[in-house]
């Protein structure tokens, strides 16, 4: 979980490093201390991460805001400098923790940013055909069907299952005549492939009006004419869903009523615990098949009855 004020855009300068250890119930007062006192950003994770003990945490909107673990490691960024000797435990005062509690600080050396950001994302191959490019790649493959992407702040860059899995779903199911639907679409990522998939027509729908912006550049990048919106009212042959189980639940009426009788359904962002919940959603008005794995998440498929 991630924290942060507005940085200095363009500014080249080593940061300072407070890192501490606390409890789940300081974690809220102590971030908003941290940040009171000049903290840039504060970051935190499971003290236990990459042990044996480490809790993954999911959390899906109706749920209970999670505000942390048993035991978090607390990261607070500060300018050079700033005296984290006075500051942190200005904070932990603030947040009720006992101000000899230790902490270390660690200098961070300044760095491109943008290009190790952009090191994270590599070419990947999806299916023997399909690849997800970066924009700053590039294709391994020249002849194959390249999905070029710029992740931007939007979801979806094809390096997590539960897009991989509505990849390799589209490429199996995409007809010349198909109309697609992208609920949810965030990068735009789905709809783009299926337009490069060779579908009639695809249309993009997401909440979030930066994802609908995002989209709509990777669609001009991709040189195909995808719909992006807020909102829509049409139903469409093949309606794509990656979000998570808990919506995916909420909104069944609503996709059932996109989806034309006969069309296909893919639902994705699922948990296999979860599966069997969404299943029981869309049992009624679909004829349901076996979904596809990846990682422990479940794509569910259906045929509108």
């Amino acid at each position: 979980m991630l924290r942060a004020r507005a940085l200095y855009p363009g500014l080249i300068m080593p940061w300072l490093c407070a890192i501490m250890h606390v409890e789940e119930t300081a974690v809220e007062t102590l971030s908003d201390a941290l940040l009171a006192v000049g903290a840039l950003a504060v970051d935190v994770q499971d003290a236990a991460a990459g042990t044996a003990a480490e809790h993954p945490i999911f959390a899906e909107p109706g749920e209970a805001p999670v505000t942390g673990w048993n035991s978090n490691r607390v990261s607070a960024l500060f300018p050079v400098d700033a005296d984290l000797y006075a500051a942190v435990p200005q904070a932990m005062a603030t947040a009720g923790i006992e101000t000899t509690a230790p902490f270390s600080v660690e200098r961070v050396e300044d760095a491109d940013w943008v290009r190790l950001t952009q090191s994270q994302f590599q070419p990947l191959q999806i299916t023997p055909r399909l690849w997800v490019v970066p924009s700053w790649h590039a294709p391994p493959d020249p002849a194959a069907i390249n999905i070029v992407l710029d992740p931007g702040v939007a979801f979806g860059t094809g390096a997590h299952p539960t897009t991989r899995l509505c990849l390799r779903w589209l490429d199996a199911v995409v007809t010349p005549d198909a109309d697609i639907l992208d609920y949810g679409c965030g990068s735009g990522i789905l709809a783009i492939a299926a337009m490069k998939l060779g579908a009639r027509s695809a249309r993009g729908i997401d909440i979030d009006p930066q994802a609908v912006l995002a989209a709509r550049d990777n669609a001009r990048r991709n040189e195909v004419a995808v719909n992006f919106s807020v909102t829509t009212d049409a139903p469409a042959q093949i309606v794509v869903a990656n979000i998570l189980a808990n919506p995916l639940t909420v909104l069944a009426p609503l996709l059932t009523r996109l989806t034309r009788p006969g069309g296909r359904i893919a639902l994705s962002g699922i948990l296999a615990e979860q599966a069997q919940s969404v299943l029981d959603a869309y049992a009624g008005d679909f004829a349901m098949q076996p979904g596809a794995t990846d990682e422990g998440w479940v794509l569910l498929t259906g045929i509108r009855r």
